[in-house]
């Protein structure tokens, strides 16, 4: 175990369990809500594509080969982008890692430009844990850090389960009536 986990200064169990130096993966919960927001965006992008599609129809009437291409294009964009953000949710979260000490937060993520993100708890300035509809869904939350500075302002970390968001926010924040670490 690694020595900073014991000067971890805290009353609660839970909280202090947080702070254990191991590299933790997203929650597996959070490659079928990616695929979900990924079907909304197939749908979003393919709607007004098909809708083109038919005005360009209706307006000129092409000729039979010239529908057939233009909808064969459709179809292969569609197919390829829903393909692709289907497949992109289990990357994500193959390389998507924190770590919390109880000196810092460390965040990994990235499938062809990985980023590995540090932040101090001396740093923090505030948190907050978020929850879209989706992911109230899932069980899911998503952690802000702000930071004093102005690169990296604001780290986020998705595809938590909440409790464990929340958990890591408490062990971030000072405890009470106590300036930052």
């Amino acid at each position: 175990m690694n020595e900073s986990t014991h000067d971890v200064e805290t009353t609660d169990p839970e909280v202090g369990a947080i702070a254990d130096g191991v590299r933790h993966g997203l929650d597996p919960r959070s490659i079928p809500l990616q695929r979900v927001v990924g079907r909304i965006v197939t749908a979003c992008v393919s709607l007004p594509l098909a809708a083109g599609v038919a005005v360009v129809w209706a307006a000129a009437v092409p000729p039979p080969g010239v529908v057939t291409s233009i909808v064969s294009g459709w179809a292969v964009i569609t197919g390829v982008l829903g393909w692709w953000l289907h497949r992109w949710a289990a990357l994500h979260h193959r390389y998507a890692s924190y770590t919390v000490n109880a000196e810092d937060i460390e965040i990994r993520s990235g499938v062809v430009w990985r980023k590995a993100t540090c932040v101090p708890r001396s740093r923090v300035q505030h948190t907050d844990v978020s929850q879209g509809p989706l992911e109230r869904r899932y069980g899911l939350g998503t952690l802000g850090i702000y930071t004093a500075g102005t690169d990296y302002a604001k780290v986020s970390l998705d595809g938590l389960e909440h409790e464990t968001a929340l958990r890591i926010r408490d062990h971030l924040l000072p405890p009470a009536g106590a300036d930052a670490v």
